[in-house]
């Protein structure tokens, strides 16, 4: 029997120290390593991650993979039974080391149906839905202390493409009659940096080459209430989390639809987001849930193409 352990961070900022640390003091004997590339994040589903797939066709019955906290591996309700499936037929113990899964033998099954037993899968399904209320909170938490700081004349956001080094050059580059255009192939920045650096210094109508695209307008699509749970559960963007807790909630009979208002290009990267209802590499799919992302592309393929 071998000891697998799976490792993984969000961003290339984050280093696995506090999971190298866990699992350490859990004494896992002769362990094979299985580490993502940083930055993988945990919206793409487990399955589909390619250090989780080698270590799967790595497994075989009787080994077990060993992780320090359950959202190193999955995030949403949904992706922690595939995965549970998918360990069960392998026959392939999982061992958390760390957090609320620690004390749960989460591969219980029943011993004449084999299906997952009622109570484990009750309890991660209560105990993901309050690590996603811990995360909302957050969230709201972060939100608001963006609007404090802003309100006390911090400035949040991207730090400016230009370096400061190089800004100076920039502005009398421009002054000399250099395009924005220009520079930005100059600089390897968008033209938007430039802007900002010589904001200044710009005329009050931009000039023609600069092309700037005409901003998008809201479209209000239906979003089938199978998508948006599914969406509910993975990691957004901020501007694709915002459409979606603006959304209004329209009853269906037994379901509902999420009116969403939102610019096309928001809408095609929330349809980018559930690609895994579909199913597909190793994936199980739901046929209601395929059906429900179905309808939400056929309305967003009608939306006009970016300029």
């Amino acid at each position: 029997m071998t000891n697998l352990v799976y490792k993984r961070v969000s961003t290339d900022q984050q280093s696995t120290a506090r999971q190298n640390l866990v699992l350490h003091e859990a004494g896992i004997e002769d362990p094979v390593v299985f580490e993502e590339d940083p930055g993988t994040s945990s919206r793409l589903h487990p399955l589909q991650r390619p250090k989780f797939r080698a270590l799967l066709d790595y497994a075989r019955p009787g080994d077990t993979v060993h992780i320090s906290e359950m959202f190193r591996l999955v995030r949403g309700t949904g992706h922690i039974l595939d995965v549970l499936d998918v360990l069960h037929r392998d026959q392939v113990a999982l061992r958390i080391h760390d957090g609320a899964f620690s004390a749960m033998d989460l591969t219980a099954r029943h011993p004449r149906t084999g299906e997952l037993l009622s109570t484990v899968k009750f309890m991660v399904q209560t105990l993901a839905a309050a690590g996603e209320l811990q995360r909302d909170l957050q969230r709201e938490l972060t939100y608001d202390g963006l609007r404090a700081a802003e309100a006390k004349g911090a400035k949040g956001g991207r730090r400016p493409a230009v370096a400061a080094a190089k800004t100076d050059d920039v502005r009398t580059a421009y002054l000399e009659g250099r395009s924005i255009a220009a520079l930005a192939r100059d600089h390897g920045v968008s033209r938007g940096a430039i802007r900002t650096a010589v904001a200044d210094l710009l005329p009050d109508h931009t000039a023609a080459d600069e092309d700037v695209p005409a901003p998008e307008l809201t479209v209000t699509l239906d979003m089938p209430g199978k998508v948006a749970d599914y969406l509910r559960t993975t990691e957004l963007e901020p501007a694709e989390r915002a459409a979606l807790d603006q959304g209004t909630t329209v009853r269906r009979g037994q379901g509902y639809t999420l009116r969403v208002s939102a610019v096309p290009a928001v809408h095609r990267q929330l349809l980018a987001r559930c690609q895994p209802l579909d199913g597909g590499q190793g994936l199980p799919a739901v046929p209601a849930q395929r059906k429900a992302r179905r309808e939400y592309e056929n309305r967003v393929s009608t939306l006009k193409p970016c300029p």
